[in-house]
């Protein structure tokens, strides 16, 4: 998890920087039952968040203390546009939590586990991030990974802490942490998703190590003994060093496991590790019950607390064990972990890009909430009151089509293709030959958005913004409200690079992931990690 830039599938060169904590967890033995058991609520994890969140549920103990423990921030600091999802027909929603390993130096503590001394006052960078999406229903949970070399449009962010402003640029995204914090991050990965993030949580190498001894060890596999050292050409390494078979890991060494990347050949394969590292996790608290021994559960509440920093919003011992209450109900066989599919960056062959429809394909199962794992039931029939309202149209009726002044802006370039020329001109021509006289194009330089979206600033104007997405085959879900604009305007984004009607997107199906997505069920415990022939011993 903490590591070097890298070629897919290859070990490359070790870069200046790149070094980054991995989640970790835990479990708790069996003992005395303490006076107040019976008051303490069972819980089970589904990610390294879902035993921080739990454990810190148990707060009655010393619930002040715990409280003052957490540190917080700002849930994001970027030009981010995503929106929360609309509740399915039940009435529920997704929870969308970014988790983030810092590779921060800032303690003697982190420069003794992370090395690179020299590196101690630079800012920190996100090299391990994983979006857990847990679904409305709260039945499955999915997990996506991009590997910390991967080329992404940043957006400007702002720093809460200094007030300093960062511009966009495109670059690798774990650089992202330093521009702007954990909540820079969130702006990220929101636009390339889509998806909105509730909240963050980041962990650093000290962290991963507190929260490893606190849980008593996590059990992992190599298919051959591993050694993961210096070699000629190939500095660095995270000083694993393991015979073949399982093994119960913790503290530093279990910080090794999640940092290792040159044993296992990519970067794309540590993520796999670390799957196979949250998986196990997962699998030995849904085991036992923490809450019967009560120094345990001090030493995970301690560990838990004192090593995330979390959004502010979530920042109390009883939010966060409220949102621990929601992750406990997934079985361990609905719990999917991928990494994004990528391909080699063509500007720089140590990073990589997002792959493109594979990608996209990935995304569009999270903003649906469509199960990773192809279990879920099919949606229910009955509407909510919400959902009726939307499918017949916002309560102010559209204008006349001539009466309704429209701004088209030209949003195709994306991280990894350049803008189309002359598409807003082309979309404003459709739209005038439709009677939409008001419409004109926007020429200012063109901007970057992965989807195509409908913007409105106020509730008077969504009837209008609904006629003009019809006109244009746009669905519905795709009108947004916000306050990044003063009238109705279309934002053709790097989904729509020809034509002037809004091309179909079909429906991703449960279960249909890309075959590059690396899917690993969390009750496959027999899984191994392949070692890359050098650094077997």
């Amino acid at each position: 998890m903490y590591g070097e830039g890298t070629k897919r599938g290859a070990v490359p060169r070790e870069p200046a920087r790149g070094r980054s904590a991995g989640p970790g967890g835990g479990d708790g033995p069996r003992g005395r039952r303490p006076r107040r058991g019976r008051r303490a609520l069972r819980w089970s994890a589904t990610t390294l968040s879902v035993l921080v969140l739990g454990t810190a549920g148990a707060g009655y103990l010393y619930y002040e203390h715990l409280n003052g423990n957490i540190e917080k921030g700002q849930r994001s600091s970027g030009d981010s546009k995503a929106t929360k999802t609309a509740p399915n027909a039940a009435g529920q929603t997704p929870l969308n939590i970014l988790l983030i390993g810092s590779d921060s130096r800032k303690s003697d503590e982190n420069v003794k586990l992370g090395g690179a001394r020299n590196e101690r006052g630079n800012p920190p960078l996100g090299d391990v991030q994983m979006l857990i999406h847990l679904a409305a229903d709260r039945k499955s949970a999915s997990v996506v990974s991009i590997p910390r070399d991967t080329r992404v449009d940043i957006p400007k962010c702002t720093d809460p802490r200094t007030g300093e402003t960062y511009p966009p640029v495109n670059k690798i995204i774990n650089t992202s942490l330093a521009r702007g914090g954990a909540g820079c991050t969130l702006a990220t990965w929101e636009n390339l998703t889509g998806v909105y993030i509730d909240h963050w949580m980041t962990i650093d190498f000290a962290g991963v190590v507190q929260m490893a001894d606190a849980v008593g060890g996590v059990d992992v596999c190599v298919e051959q003994n591993v050694w993961d050292r210096p070699l000629p050409g190939v500095p660095g390494g995270s000083g694993l060093k393991m015979k073949a078979g399982h093994k119960k890991v913790q503290g530093v060494q279990a910080l090794q496991w999640l940092r290792t990347r040159h044993a296992w050949g990519s970067d794309p394969l540590r993520a796999r590790a670390q799957h196979m590292y949250m998986n196990s996790m997962i699998r030995t608290l849904k085991a036992q019950n923490v809450f019967t021994d009560t120094g345990r559960l001090t030493d995970l509440a301690e560990a838990a607390t004192k090593s995330l920093n979390v959004s502010e919003e979530i920042g109390t011992v009883k939010k966060l064990y409220d949102l621990g209450m929601q992750l406990k109900t997934v079985p361990t066989d609905r719990i999917t972990m991928t990494t994004l599919p990528t391909s080699e960056d063509p500007e720089d062959v140590n990073h990589l890009i997002p792959a493109g429809a594979d990608a996209d394909r990935v995304w569009a199962m999270l903003r649906d909430d469509v199960p990773f794992d192809g279990k879920g039931g099919k949606p229910r029939s009955k509407k909510t009151e919400k959902a009726r309202k939307a499918e017949k149209g916002s309560r102010d009726p559209a204008a006349a089509d001539g009466a309704i002044g429209v701004l088209v802006q030209n949003a195709t370039r994306s991280s990894t293709l350049g803008p189309v020329s002359g598409r807003a001109a082309a979309l404003a021509g459709s739209l005038v030959g439709q009677g939409f006289t008001k419409a004109a194009a926007d020429t200012s330089p063109a901007r970057s958005e992965e989807r195509t979206v409908v913007r409105y600033p106020s509730a008077e104007l969504e009837g209008d913004a609904r006629r003009v997405a019809k006109s244009l085959g746009i669905p519905t879900s795709s009108v947004k409200q916000s306050t990044d604009v003063s009238g109705v305007t279309v934002v053709v984004g790097a989904d729509w690079r020809t034509g002037t009607a809004y091309p179909k997107q079909a429906a991703p199906k449960a279960g249909n992931l890309p075959g590059d997505a690396d899917a690993l069920n969390g009750s496959d415990a027999g899984k191994c990690m392949d070692v890359y022939a050098p650094y077997r011993w």
